[in-house]
């Protein structure tokens, strides 16, 4: 080929690299929309994490009174209830062991078979505790403690404690894990990000977070080191930063009421969670410093946590119907009338599946 001159399919392989895009998505990728919602019986209902189980396509649901739900999503149907999981906000799942590990509000974890789904043994940790996070590198679940001020460790393969960190803040909220060792902890009433040594169990970096007040859900792209933290605040934003160095280097606003963000590292997407909005908006990365808003697609209200199922790309969400009752507290950080009475036998598994959809008549006023 002459100097100055591209071939025909030279110019093939450009346009087919810029049509596919950082990851090699295609433009004009299917959208997303609500594939099902199946109510699940309880007395007023609560909730907070969703854990997907991709060799059984269980879903594991944090329902707090009612326990730990398992779901078949193949099946749309329960299969389980983990057996002594009251308090229950979430349920690890460590499939190297069989094991899963619920955490309980009133600081105490449930260990129970992944393969039988048979509780084994209840396990008391502290005083009050969130949620917990495997780290595959050193095979410990790291449990955040924010009314303690604290991360505990604990060995996967055996339930025993292995060390307690202090931390800084007291609402700490999700952890992503590299899978090399360090662990990303998001402290949402100091506004920063910590960068953990598991092994250690210290505290080896932490960085502010300018223009994202109370960051809450988190994912990570391990493959090129950029943290997506959900910042619930006045504007929410989807943060993007750089864990080589805690810069910031991309800030996309977001709905209202952010706690779930997940990362497809095949898809190269990006979802948030937005419980106050209703909706799951959703980008499209790029270049890890670069990200296009894809869609925003209608949830329900306070459907605010998520899961991904890894092979079908269909995202879960779990809402109730609520209202907010004058007498109670309110959570106003989360919004003025944000729910803190939910109605009996109103929860609901919202399921969303991608689709190939032509764009349709805006609605005009």
């Amino acid at each position: 080929m002459r100097k100055g001159l591209i071939s025909g399919a030279a110019i093939l392989a450009l346009t087919t690299a810029v049509a596919m895009g950082f990851g090699g998505h295609a433009a004009g990728a299917q959208l997303y929309r609500m594939e099902s919602a199946t109510p699940l019986p309880g007395k007023s209902p609560s909730w907070d994490y969703l854990s997907f189980d991709a060799a059984r396509s269980y879903l594991f649901l944090g329902r707090r009174a009612d326990g730990v739900t398992v779901y078949d999503v193949r099946a749309h149907k329960v299969v389980a209830t983990i057996a002594d999981s009251k308090g229950a906000n979430m349920a690890t799942l460590v499939p190297e062991f069989d094991r899963g590990y619920t955490t309980n509000g009133d600081g105490s974890t449930t260990v129970f078979s992944l393969s039988t789904l048979k509780t084994i043994t209840r396990i008391k940790l502290g005083d009050s505790a969130d949620a917990a996070f495997f780290d595959p590198a050193t095979r410990q679940l790291a449990f955040t403690m924010g009314d303690s001020h604290q991360l505990t460790f604990m060995d996967a393969a055996t339930g025993a404690i292995t060390g307690r960190l202090h931390m800084e803040a007291e609402e700490l909220e999700g952890v992503a894990p590299d899978g090399k060792g360090s662990l990303y902890v998001v402290e949402r009433d100091i506004g920063k990000v910590a960068k953990i040594d598991a092994a250690a169990r210290a505290v080896v970096a932490e960085w502010p977070l300018p223009k994202c007040d109370l960051p809450t859900g988190v994912a990570l792209d391990r493959a090129n080191g950029r943290l997506f933290l959900g910042c619930k605040g006045e504007h929410p934003v989807l943060t993007v930063l750089d864990v080589a160095n805690g810069a910031i280097v991309a800030q996309p606003e977001i709905g209202r009421g952010n706690d779930g963000v997940v990362f497809d590292p095949q898809t190269h997407r990006v979802f948030t969670s937005n419980g106050v909005d209703g909706n799951i908006v959703i980008f499209d990365q790029v270049t890890p410093n670069s990200y296009k808003l894809v869609q925003a697609v209608t949830t329900r209200p306070i459907a605010r946590t998520m899961a991904i199922d890894p092979a079908t790309k269909h995202i879960f969400t779990m809402t109730a119907e609520g209202m907010v009752d004058p007498a109670k507290p309110v959570n106003r950080r989360a919004g003025a009338f944000y729910p803190n009475t939910y109605f009996d036998d109103t929860f609901t598994l919202l399921e969303f599946a991608p689709h190939d959809l032509a764009p349709g008549k805006a609605d005009e006023e």
